[in-house]
């Protein structure tokens, strides 16, 4: 698909049809959060697939915004693995989770599933519920799965403030 014709029909979608993906259709997904970038390509993302009534059982004990959706992609980053910026000790593996997370929904609006990215789950319930380390962090959540027939954006996925207001050049 031509890129911005994938970036102009992509939206978060929040009705979902109920079938797990393939895994062909993950694998394709999680390829494209493979080569995302990462700060002096560390590689520190960690990505737990939930493809099972099961696992999307235990989401949903996470988090309010699970939209039924029969497959989720937790991104989380492994803290200890990090490059860090010397100046202030800032890690670049937030910023690279948010990468592969950008790439992987992307990646799966190419192949036909709809996601929303959801960042309001509670993290000591994802640890507690899939035994997530403690130098693993959650960034992340990808609820996906293919849109249902009444699934559409929301209102204000169309409202834009001016690059204007956005963007400077030379300074602020």
């Amino acid at each position: 698909m031509d890129f911005n014709k994938l970036i102009d029909e992509r939206y978060s979608v929040r009705s979902f049809k109920n079938e797990h993906l393939k895994q062909e259709v993950i694998d394709k997904i999680l390829e494209a959060g493979h080569k995302a970038p990462t700060g002096c390509n560390y590689q520190p993302q960690r990505i737990l697939v939930l493809n099972t009534d099961e696992a999307i059982e235990k989401l949903k004990n996470c988090t309010k915004c699970h939209f039924n959706a029969p497959t989720a992609m937790l991104v989380c980053h492994n803290k200890e693995e990090s490059w860090k910026r010397v100046y202030d000790g800032a890690l670049s593996s937030p910023v690279d989770a948010v990468i592969v997370t950008t790439y992987m929904m992307l990646a799966a609006q190419n192949e036909g599933v709809g996601s929303c990215w959801v960042m309001h789950f509670d993290p000591a319930k994802m640890r507690e519920s899939f035994n997530i380390p403690e130098n693993i962090e959650p960034a992340a959540l990808l609820v996906m799965g293919y849109p249902s027939e009444d699934a559409k954006p929301i209102d204000m996925h169309y409202q834009f403030r001016p690059m204007s207001e956005t963007v400077t050049y030379d300074g602020f």
